[in-house]
């Protein structure tokens, strides 16, 4: 291990507390975050629109909203390639100049360690990780990580080290504490192993109950105490050391009580057309006049047929739980910018209460192979479902265990165990205009200086330089 000193002036550690709000540090729940925030100081901002992880975390580490990085969502529809993607993760994605370039004008030595913050891969950091699992031509799916430098991914999990990441705790129907202990070992790791300038540590433990249950769920006291343990003790790790902390989050979760699929209105207009694949069905993007790619409370809908794109905003507009429907110049993401190429030419803003599912087929037993599966990238929009294990399926932990014996024996097959039933959904997020209580805060130095999503990048590098 590297020798370094652990007293380096002005080092700066941001733990993006996922999910975390007012609300839940005045529960009663959380004291140990509560005394970090009367010891540095607390703001909460209006949230960046559309208040999506990967719009609101380059955001914050630009200085810009969405007009200025062009993340307009966790995913948007590529229309050279024809084809919807979610969840990538090369860094080249977002534009504009990025803290630690910031950072290295004043501090050329500086150093960055991203630990599974998003657009992780490819980042100009010395130092990273995030999950990414292997896939085999066979067609198997290896849970991994990749990390820069690339030795890392095996050094970090060895079982002397942290073991293998619990990627089964990170998402999906297990999805629970252990990823964001797992994740606050590493930022421990990473800091004894090389004391970074800056450490980016995202832990995304409440978003899950927050999402699955909503916030009026009566096990979220519980959720509150187990990541208030971990962040506080992360917090006392980094204050020994010298370190200053920053505990931020991107957003709140507000209760929902429905989903609309607007893909399914625009197939009742004839203007989404599905492709038969094995007698089941498969968005067929390309080919559709107008479809929507579906991203919690607000979705991007795209119009390939321009003769009727006035008609879309009147249908969007109709419809039950749609509270507003813009074009992309009215949220300033200007034509020619990479927000406004990679927008939907629509983009329809759910009523409070309400989410966006991206269900397109209208009978279940038509629905894609990949519908009742946990695959993030496959499926067309965001599908919060894929935290719960279907109610209807009979002796659930008995088929788990029978498709793990089979991968073990090396035999292929789908886990099919996730409802396709928005109605189970009880959170979501995407909205700016939210209540004071589930707004996103900031906790620690300089939370004076915030009062916006914007302000977040000048108040951290103020820390450092």
């Amino acid at each position: 291990m590297a020798a370094h000193p652990t007293n380096q002036e002005n080092r700066l550690a941001v733990i993006n507390v996922v999910g975390l709000c007012g609300a839940h540090l005045r529960s009663g729940h959380m004291p140990r975050l509560v005394a970090f925030a009367a010891r540095g100081g607390s703001a909460s901002f209006k949230p960046t629109f559309p208040a999506l992880t990967c719009s609101a975390q380059s955001t914050f580490l630009t200085g810009g909203g969405p007009g200025h990085h062009g993340i307009v969502g966790n995913g948007w529809y590529d229309r050279e390639s024809a084809e919807v993607r979610f969840w990538k993760q090369p860094d080249m994605l977002v534009k504009g100049e990025k803290i630690w370039y910031k950072l290295r004008q004043s501090r050329p030595e500086a150093t960055t360690a991203k630990t599974f913050w998003w657009y992780n891969m490819y980042s100009e950091v010395e130092y990273s990780m995030t999950p990414r699992p292997l896939y085999p031509a066979d067609g198997r799916k290896i849970f991994d990580i990749h990390t820069e430098p690339p030795d890392w991914r095996f050094a970090v999990q060895r079982e002397d080290a942290l073991g293998p990441f619990p990627f089964r705790h990170f998402w999906g129907p297990a999805a629970g504490i252990e990823s964001s202990a797992w994740i606050a070992d590493a930022a421990r790791w990473t800091e004894e192993r090389e004391s970074p300038t800056l450490q980016l540590v995202y832990l995304p433990h409440l978003d899950y109950p927050l999402q699955a249950h909503g916030p009026g769920w009566a096990g979220i006291p519980s959720e509150l105490e187990k990541i208030d343990n971990v962040v506080g003790d992360l917090v006392d790790f980094f204050d020994s050391r010298g370190v200053q902390v920053v505990v931020l989050s991107e957003y709140g979760i507000s209760a929902v009580h429905r989903d609309v699929a607007l893909n399914r209105v625009l197939r009742r207009e004839g203007w989404l057309r599905v492709k038969d694949e094995l007698g089941l069905e498969t968005l067929d993007a390309g080919a559709s006049a107008a479809f929507a790619v579906a991203d919690h409370q607000i979705a991007h809908v795209y119009v390939n047929r321009p003769a009727i794109r006035e008609a879309v905003r009147e249908v969007l507009a109709s419809c039950e739980g749609v509270a507003a429907v813009l074009a992309p110049e009215e949220l300033g993401w200007a034509p020619g910018t990479t927000a406004a190429a990679r927008a939907g030419d629509w983009i329809a803003v759910a009523d409070p209460g309400t989410w966006f599912s991206y269900y397109y087929w209208v009978d279940d037993a038509r629905a894609p192979d990949f519908a009742r599966t946990v695959d993030i990238h496959r499926k067309p929009g965001y599908d919060p479902a894929e935290l719960f294990i279907d109610p209807q399926i009979r002796f659930s932990k008995l088929k788990i265990a029978s498709f793990l014996l089979r991968k073990k024996l090396g035999l292929r097959g789908l886990l099919e165990v996730v409802p396709i039933d928005g109605r189970l959904v009880r959170g979501s997020h995407g909205l700016d205009s939210v209540p004071e209580e589930e707004r996103p805060v900031y906790l620690g130095t300089n939370a004076s200086r915030v009062s916006r999503d914007t302000d977040v990048c000048d108040a951290l590098l103020e820390m450092m330089v």
